[in-house]
């Protein structure tokens, strides 16, 4: 099979969590141009970026652009909302999510407990379902969750940066990775995770603009991530071109975890 065929994606419906703007959108992108259908979710309030997202994809010339608006945090509804979904979805990646900066000794309960249910406890929910709808039953599917660097490891003490409850969600949600591709690996699934480093995005754009330069020099490559930098990986992961990976979690961070 050629690497061409490989990478294609076309006859497949990808489910996009957070795509009306950033890394979620960017990955879409990605996804379009190898022929993929995509679903594309973000919030109620950010319906209105959604729908321009989509007529963005449109005119850059993806035939099948669909949307699916459902506060993720609502977790107890994302079964019901999920059966307006048109299926089958062959592939999801969970890339909604938050952060929030204060320092541990007096980070507050419910905003640990907030970034939890969004970072981790919505994306089980999600991913269960549509595992048990379309996936399990197929015997075939490509999970992608994007995690980050912040979940391989602590925060350089250069940066200042106090997101303890960030960490810790995108640190469970690097191994539930490794485990369900461990448990869903009979039903033919892939379960992959990729962690960027510095991308700007609504989550990085105040520490961006206070140590881009920083960040910037403790990086190898010398530079943080740009809109094009996700969306090779993510196909890879996605296609054929990557059937015998899972269970990895693959920084994209132009080398700063490796420093």
């Amino acid at each position: 099979m050629s690497l061409q065929t490989l990478l294609s994606l076309q006859g497949c419906r990808a489910l996009v969590t957070g795509a009306s703007r950033g890394l979620g959108l960017q990955i879409a992108q990605g996804l379009c141009e190898q022929g993929a259908a995509v679903v594309l979710h973000a919030r109620p309030q950010d319906a209105d970026e959604l729908a321009e997202a989509a007529q963005a994809l449109r005119a850059a010339g993806a035939t099948d652009v669909r949307l699916w608006v459902h506060d993720l945090l609502h977790i107890d509804g994302i079964a019901e909302s999920l059966a307006a979904v048109e299926g089958p979805i062959d592939i999801l990646v969970n890339n909604a999510g938050a952060s929030w900066a204060e320092p541990a000794e007096s980070h507050g309960r419910a905003a640990w407990t907030r970034l939890m249910d969004l970072n981790l406890n919505a994306v089980f929910v999600l991913t269960q379902e549509v595992g048990r709808r379309w996936m399990i039953p197929r015997r075939c599917g490509k999970i992608l969750n994007i995690a980050s660097v912040a979940g391989l490891r602590g925060n350089p003490p250069a940066l200042q940066m106090q997101t303890l409850a960030y960490n810790a969600s995108k640190g469970g949600l690097v191994n539930f990775t490794r485990a369900l591709a461990v448990e869903w690996g009979r039903f033919g699934i892939n379960v992959n995770a990729i962690c960027p480093g510095f991308f700007p995005s609504r989550l990085t754009v105040d520490m961006l603009a206070r140590a881009s330069a920083e960040i910037a020099v403790l990086t190898p490559l010398g530079r943080v991530g740009t809109e094009e930098d996700l969306k090779g990986l993510s196909v890879v992961l996605c296609s054929d071109a990557g059937r015998h990976i899972s269970g990895q979690a693959i920084a994209v961070d132009g080398g700063l975890s490796a420093a």
